[in-house]
């Protein structure tokens, strides 16, 4: 019998747990910038779990345990899966492995059974969907019920058929698998950022999940996916009935073969696969985090059926982060283009997971105190999942004496001005915005590929026009003559050519990359895309106010503060007006343009107590496809509160404000024309 008190600490625990996993979700996911590990948040996710499950009244039905994936984006058409996308279970045991095999067992009644093991790609799940042969659509996991239709962004990856040919294949077919980047790819990538003085891609999950969520699909096909399929289903008849067979006729019917996957005939055979695999992961080509079993028989399956979130024939065997130890050398300042200090470990090179190691981000000057690092420390290094390097420990006990506690020094590594921190802060900045670094950095970022993509426009070229004032600011990059570029020293009159053209054909860019490459602080690629998407040129983003940036769903009072310093500034107004003069594009091009109708743009919707006709989240689903944002509580910008029956406070603060309250009938009324 389940404990039936509770103690208020335990609340606490599993309230706070679920905020953590929601905020790595959210880092993960929404932001393709990872903060810890896969052990670490699996960790995190099973003590969450097991703690439901002990006291199943505190288990709710918007705990991260009840959901699959990620969010829907508006930018794309949101596709109904016919069958939900569910999740694995995983485990970092063979112990646990052999116990999974024996729940089998049991279920089988003792049956003969065999295993397919595959490798699990660390990429982005997607369900490709084929119409009487043809390619339909391209749908990403989204929450498990429904994802985002993404088929623009993977028709150009190699070796996806756009047309299924062959006797007996059924109207509907649907094919799941993982895109993915493969471990060169994902380096030349990383390396091209570096050499710009980029952010660094966290891993090839997260940038392959950026790529596939690109407005255009232009710049998607600009990167090299790459996929393997694994499960095939169709509500007619499928010409096998086994995964095996399933894979070898992916294989007939055009798709990338999966080399890498093994029939086991039992449990034995499945641990050598995983142990062999785990051995030599980081010669395999691309991002394997671990091995998926499943029953190679599908009546079977269907026998051990699935829970709400999991399926009983399959689980997945994770494997380990690998670490290294070295020598922490130095620690080296970079100065960013918005001022931040960033401190660098140079690290004596070691080999880890197939690639060599020798620098590491140490985030700030808090981090390196906490882990009491120390140059000359000998230290751990882990490259988990292939995410950054990080140093994640000294070793104290292998001090020599002559180790150098780290200081941060109180000015500027470039410029010699004075270094400031901002309560509430981690990092320290350089303000002094005529600081060289900054200015190159801010150049240097506006000419990326994510911004307005002027390639050749690399580091050393940005150096050189600062060097001999031929710019001052990215501004003056449409001013440049050819005769300009040439006269730089080792610049070939063809570079030069190039380079032109190439700032030529930037001025055609759209209005999102010219709001990522300003460069304004905390506006990536994606907020810039939503900026875009709500305005019509760059002069009404920058007459926004706070209040109504905060209002755009995806924008938080930190991005909306930014974004209104940033136009606050008259010396940014100059340089903006200088780029309009130099015939660059700052209106909303028309592949931006919002898809579908957005009646409630700019509108907020707070939904409070219980209607018959939705749950909360399908009524804020709705209200997001339709261009508003939906929040949790209640505020004088709120457009509409909808009550339900024994709606609490939200609606006595509404009747307060004097927002305006919907009851059911009246939602329904303002939103029928539009489901």
């Amino acid at each position: 019998m389940k404990n039936t008190k509770i103690s208020p600490d335990v609340k606490k625990r599993v309230e706070k747990l679920r905020e953590t996993i929601r905020h790595h979700d959210k880092k993960y996911y929404g932001e393709a910038q990872p903060e810890i590990s896969d052990f670490e948040y699996d960790r995190l996710y099973r003590e969450l779990k097991d703690m439901e499950e002990e006291y199943p009244s505190l288990k709710t039905k918007d705990s991260p345990t009840q959901k699959v994936g990620e969010s829907t984006s508006k930018h794309f058409k949101t596709v109904a899966h016919r069958v939900p996308m569910l999740s694995l279970d995983n485990t970092y045991s063979l112990e646990e492995l052999k116990e999974f095999d024996e729940r089998v067992q049991k279920g089988l009644g003792g049956e003969k059974y065999q295993y397919v093991c595959e490798l699990k790609i660390d990429g982005v799940s997607i369900e490709l969907v084929y119409l009487k042969g043809e390619l339909a659509h391209a749908i990403t996991r989204g929450d498990g019920e429904k994802g985002d239709d993404v088929l623009e962004n993977v028709r150009n990856i190699p070796g996806l058929p756009a047309k299924l040919k062959g006797q007996g294949i059924p109207d509907r077919v649907e094919i799941r698998g993982e895109v993915f980047f493969t471990a060169k790819d994902f380096e030349a990538v990383n390396e091209d950022r570096e050499n710009r003085e980029l952010p660094l891609f966290a891993n090839p999950r997260n940038t392959a999940s950026g790529t596939l969520k690109t407005i255009d699909p232009n710049e998607a096909a600009k990167k090299p996916l790459h996929i393997l399929l694994y499960y095939v289903f169709s509500p007619g008849k499928l010409p096998f009935g086994t995964q095996e067979e399933s894979l070898e006729w992916l294989k007939k019917m055009g798709f990338p073969e999966d080399k890498h996957y093994r029939l086991c005939r039992n449990i034995g055979q499945v641990h050598d696969y995983c142990g062999e695999h785990e051995k030599k992961r980081g010669q395999i080509g691309f991002d394997c985090d671990g091995v998926v079993l499943k029953i190679d028989d599908f009546k079977q399956r269907e026998r051990l059926g699935e829970t709400s979130k999991i399926p009983r024939w399959a689980i997945a065997f994770k494997f380990a982060a690998q670490k290294a130890e070295t020598t922490l050398k130095v620690i080296i300042l970079q100065v960013g283009r918005t001022g931040a200090i960033t401190p660098v470990a140079e690290l004596e090179p070691v080999l880890l997971e197939g690639t060599t190691v020798s620098r590491a981000t140490l985030h700030n000057e808090d981090e390196i105190a906490r882990k009491d690092l120390r140059v000359g420390d000998r230290v751990i290094v882990e490259k988990g999942g292939m995410v950054i390097p990080k140093v994640l420990q000294s070793l104290p006990e292998k001090r020599k004496g002559n180790e150098k506690v780290f200081k941060m020094p109180s000015v500027c590594p470039v410029c010699d001005s004075k270094l400031e921190r901002e309560e509430g802060e981690a990092a320290w900045r350089c303000e002094n915005a005529a600081c060289e670094a900054q200015v190159e950095r801010r150049i240097e970022h506006f000419c990326a590929r994510d911004a307005m993509d002027i390639r050749g426009a690399g580091p050393a070229v940005v150096k050189q026009l600062l060097d001999e004032k031929l710019i001052r600011d990215y501004a003056d990059l449409y001013t440049l003559k050819q005769s300009d570029v040439a006269d730089l020293e080792r610049k070939a009159e063809k570079s030069a050519q190039n380079l032109i053209g190439q700032i030529e054909e930037s001025r055609k860019r759209t209005l999102g990359r010219l709001l990522f490459g300003l460069g304004i602080r905390h506006v990536g690629v994606h907020v810039a895309e939503i900026l875009a998407t709500r305005y019509k040129d760059l002069w009404a983003v920058s007459e926004a106010s706070e209040e109504e940036l905060t209002a755009i769903d995806g924008i938080g009072p930190i991005v909306a503060h930014s974004i209104v310093a940033f136009f606050a500034k008259a010396a940014n107004v100059k340089i903006l007006k200088k780029i309009e003069k130099g015939g660059v594009n700052v209106k909303r091009l028309k592949e931006e343009e919002p898809s579908g109708e957005q009646p409630f743009l700019g509108k907020t919707f707070v939904f409070t107590g219980e209607l018959k006709g939705y749950s909360r989240k399908e009524g804020e689903d709705l209200v997001k496809k339709l261009g508003a944002k939906a929040a949790g509580s209640v505020s004088k910008l709120t457009s509409y509160v909808v009550a339900g029956e024994a709606a609490g406070s939200k609606l006595k603060k509404a009747k307060e404000l004097g927002v305006e309250i919907l009851d059911e009938a009246g939602f329904e009324k303002i939103v029928k024309k539009y489901k």
